[in-house]
């Protein structure tokens, strides 16, 4: 079932005199994760520039995905919060989402792997937090993610009713990714969302159907950032993946002669 979505404009960052500049993250050249989660990987993420949907390759589309919050007490802050706190947990399974240490804050920075197609190889990547106040954060992804996206998170009350919302302005990073998503991402990438709301529903005891809502903004391909795969993160993942053995070998060679 399609709704209609609350306006989600491109991310602007505020003048020093704005009174929300607290909110936002300081623009950043390249990331530099300043701590490491237990079990994270900064693969694909140290040194990378930010890219949003206008530095993408593919089409663009606007994805909204929410839920009524119906029968339960629970405000837009209280959503929020819930929200931050166990962002990974919301996560479907085969997805590890490692929370930077400080929270989901302005400037912090999120890594992630994820396992967009079948196989062993795990793809690894990140998000820096743009934008996080009481009701809403933003994420904005790196070059060689899967995306080249803004993706807001955000709670407000309509009819008495305390909806939750993942809204996302995006487009493919690259040519591959970019047909992945033609043979079948978009629609994994919803389902993905999906079941992401369904789980943060049901942390309140709500079993709430999810109203998702695909626009495409933009139906051309920007050629010009077709040089894009050079960063691709799946295509890096894999090669490290495969290194893993040499790595081992050195290492223990290291190891040796010491």
């Amino acid at each position: 079932m399609s709704v209609g979505s609350t306006n989600q404009s491109a991310p602007v960052w505020p003048t020093p005199e704005s009174r929300d500049t607290a909110y936002w993250a300081k623009p950043v050249g390249r990331l530099s994760p300043s701590q490491m989660p237990p079990g994270a990987l900064d693969l694909n993420v140290v040194g990378r520039r930010m890219v949003g949907p206008i530095q993408g390759f593919g089409q663009m589309w606007q994805k909204t995905f929410r839920v009524g919050l119906e029968g339960v007490s629970v405000t837009p802050a209280e959503a929020i919060r819930a929200w931050k706190e166990h962002f990974a947990r919301f996560w479907p399974t085969g997805a590890s989402f490692y929370a930077p240490l400080a929270g989901i804050a302005p400037g912090e920075v999120g890594l992630l792997t994820l396992s967009p197609l079948p196989g062993p190889v795990r793809l690894s990547t990140g998000v820096l937090v743009i934008y996080a106040d009481e009701e809403s954060f933003t994420f904005m992804t790196p070059e060689g993610h899967l995306l080249a996206a803004w993706i807001t998170f955000s709670a407000f009350v309509e009819d008495e009713i305390t909806f939750v919302q993942a809204q996302a302005l995006e487009r493919a990073g690259d040519p591959l990714y970019e047909l992945g998503a033609a043979l079948g991402g978009h629609r994994m990438n919803n389902v993905f969302w999906e079941q992401t709301l369904r789980n943060l529903a049901r942390h309140f005891g709500v079993e709430g159907r999810v109203h998702t809502r695909v626009v495409c903004v933009d139906p051309h391909r920007q050629w010009s950032k077709a040089t894009n795969i050079w960063r691709n993160a799946g295509v890096r993942s894999g090669l490290y993946a495969a290194g893993t053995p040499l790595r081992w070998i050195a290492r223990s060679f290291h190891h040796a002669t010491h």
